[in-house]
């Protein structure tokens, strides 16, 4: 499944200063895809590891494969996490594969958080992914931020928390 996990920690790295150039998965650049295959295919196909400083805090963060035919990967993954963030496509929305990834977070009481990941595609639709999350998933889904728009008109998003809008 192509949600962006690993274009969303190669933004991670590079918005913490980790890495000084965003690495892009189409073009064989990402960091955390370091095997030849994965470059060439484009996929994660092993987890990857690495550390980031945010505020004063740090975040380790695994890059976990999202096909179907490395789903032992994400399960040792699991087994270490304290927390983990579920990526979503706008999209395609909670997939057959998240379900079962879902699934094992459960079984290994991993809390997770959700973030819809490619508001800008064609078809984005917010508010459809949170509803799939409930009922695919039984998750308790609440918005802690909402899109100010989609696709060619997203404009930023509202923090439900802070009580701001921010305008990109």
């Amino acid at each position: 499944i192509d949600a962006g996990k690993t274009t969303t920690t190669e933004r991670i790295l590079f918005y913490t200063g980790q890495t000084h150039k965003i690495g892009e998965t189409h073009e064989g650049a990402s960091q955390m895809d370091w095997m030849e295959q994965e470059k060439e295919r484009g996929i994660t196909i092993t987890s990857a590891a690495t550390t980031a400083q945010w505020n004063g805090h740090r975040i380790n963060i695994i890059d976990t494969p999202g096909h179907v035919d490395f789903t032992v990967e994400v399960e040792r993954s699991l087994r270490v996490l304290d927390g983990s963030v579920a990526v979503f496509c706008a999209k395609g929305g909670v997939e057959p594969q998240s379900e079962n990834v879902w699934r094992q977070a459960d079984n290994y009481g991993v809390p997770r958080m959700a973030f819809v990941n490619k508001m800008d595609i064609m078809g984005a639709d917010f508010y459809n992914v949170v509803q799939m999350m409930k009922d695919r998933l039984s998750a308790n889904a609440e918005p802690v931020q909402l899109p100010i728009g989609k696709e060619d008109w997203l404009e930023g998003e509202v923090d439900l928390v802070e009580m701001c809008a921010h305008i990109y």
